[in-house]
C-alpha cells in the first residue's frame, strides 16, 4: 500500500487544503479496478470509519497476494468542508464561500479523459477539489462515493443503465435498498462517474463490469464500530465478487431482496408548518396510503395549533430527518412508493 497526499491550492494566499490517497496495486492488470472514497458531505462520518475498518483486511490481502485489480482510497474527501465551523457548528454540506453542496456541480464529461476536465485555474478552491476527485475516479470500473442521510436505512443510488446488473452489488453490501435513478442535471460526483461512458464505444464502457453508486449508510449519527465492521466487510465482499480481490472463502452473494424502485416514486413530503415534528413512523416501517406520518407543532397549547401529514400512497419509509425543528416547505422524510410519487422529481431529490 502507498500513502500519497493531494493538495489543493486555496481562495487565498497562504491558505490550502490536504487530504490523503491510499493505493494498493493489483496483480492482473485485467482485473476490475476500484475508487473508494468517503466524506464528500465532510459531516457524513459512516463511510470513513467504514473505509477505517477495511484496511487491515486489504492490507492483509496485498501482504498475501491477493489484490489483483488496482485500488484507490480517499477516506476524507472534502478537506473544505472538514475545517467548516460556524459559531462552534460544523458545516460540511455546503462551500460557504460558494454556497455550493460539495456534491454538485462536478464535471460532466463526454468521455472518460481527464483531458476533457476544465481549467479551474481560476476558479474557487471547491472547483479545484471537484476536479481532482474526479480525475482520481477516472479509469476505475468500480466507483463508490460513501454518504450517510440524516435517519435513514441503507441504500444505494444506482444509474438505471447499471441495474439489475449492480444486483450482486447491492447484495454484498448487505443494503436495505436501491433508488434507480435516470438524469443528472445537477452535477453529483455519481453523475461525474457514469455519465462519461454513456456514448463512447463498449469495450471502453465495460457495462458488464462497471460500478457507480452514491452509498448512503443510514444515518448521520450512526457512527458506530459495530456498524463500521459490518459495513467494512460489504465492502470487501463487494471487491471479492467482482474480482478486485480474491478470497476463496467467500461465496457468490445471493439474490439481491431489498426493496428497488425508481426515484420517481418517491415522495418526500414537505412540512405544511414551521415547528416542532413529532414522528409516527420510523426508517424502515411499511405505511398504507392514509396513515398519518407525522404532526408538527406550530403553535404549542392552542387548540389548531398541529398540522397532520398523512402518507399520500403504499410505501416503505426511507429516511427522516434527524432534528426536530422544521421550517415550511422542509421535507420531512422520503417515502418510497409502491407507484410514481403525484410530485415526482428528477434528478437529485434533495440539496
Amino acid at each position: 500500500m502507498q500513502k500519497s497526499i493531494e493538495r489543493i491550492a486555496g481562495d487565498s494566499e497562504g491558505v490550502s487544503y490536504e487530504f490523503p490517497v491510499f493505493r494498493f496495486t493489483g496483480s492482473d492488470k485485467a482485473a476490475s479496478s476500484a475508487y473508494l472514497q468517503a466524506a464528500l458531505h465532510a459531516g457524513e462520518l459512516p463511510g470513513v470509519v467504514a473505509i477505517d475498518a477495511l484496511m487491515p483486511a486489504l492490507n492483509k490481502a496485498a501482504a498475501e497476494g491477493r489484490i489483483k485489480g488496482d485500488i484507490t482510497i480517499v477516506p476524507w474527501a472534502n478537506p473544505i468542508g472538514r475545517a467548516q465551523y460556524h459559531f462552534g457548528e460544523h458545516q460540511g454540506r455546503f462551500h460557504l464561500g460558494t454556497r455550493t453542496n460539495f456534491n454538485r456541480a462536478f464535471p460532466l464529461l463526454a468521455a472518460p479523459d481527464a483531458k476533457l476536465l476544465p481549467d479551474t485555474a481560476f476558479g474557487g478552491a471547491d472547483q479545484r477539489l471537484k476536479s481532482r476527485l474526479v480525475q482520481l475516479s477516472l479509469g476505475h470500473d468500480i466507483v463508490l462515493d460513501l454518504h450517510c442521510d440524516d435517519e435513514g436505512l441503507a441504500y444505494l443510488y444506482i444509474h438505471t443503465s447499471l441495474w439489475p446488473a449492480m444486483a450482486d452489488c447491492a447484495a454484498a453490501m448487505g443494503v436495505d435498498a436501491v433508488v434507480l435513478w435516470s438524469e443528472d442535471t445537477d452535477g453529483t460526483f455519481e453523475g461525474a462517474s457514469i455519465m462519461p461512458y454513456q456514448n463512447v464505444p463498449a469495450d471502453v464502457a465495460k457495462f458488464d463490469r462497471r460500478v457507480a453508486t452514491t452509498v448512503e449508510y443510514r444515518g448521520i449519527l450512526d457512527v458506530d464500530g459495530a456498524l463500521a465492521k459490518a459495513d467494512a466487510d460489504g465492502l470487501y465482499r463487494l471487491l471479492v465478487a467482482r474480482g478486485v480481490i480474491a478470497d476463496s472463502t467467500l461465496s457468490a452473494p445471493g439474490p439481491f431482496k431489498g426493496v428497488v424502485a425508481p426515484l420517481e416514486n418517491i415522495d418526500m413530503m414537505p412540512a405544511p408548518r414551521a415547528g416542532a415534528v413529532l414522528y409516527d413512523v420510523k426508517p424502515g416501517d411499511r405505511v398504507v396510503r392514509g396513515d398519518r406520518l407525522a404532526t408538527i407543532v406550530h403553535a404549542p397549547g392552542e387548540t389548531d395549533g398541529r398540522a397532520e401529514v398523512f402518507a399520500p400512497q403504499d410505501g416503505i419509509i426511507l429516511t427522516r430527518r434527524s432534528r426536530r425543528i422544521i421550517r415550511a416547505g422542509e421535507d420531512l422524510l422520503k417515502l418510497v412508493g409502491d407507484r410514481k410519487s403525484a410530485d415526482a422529481r428528477s434528478g437529485t431529490l434533495e440539496d
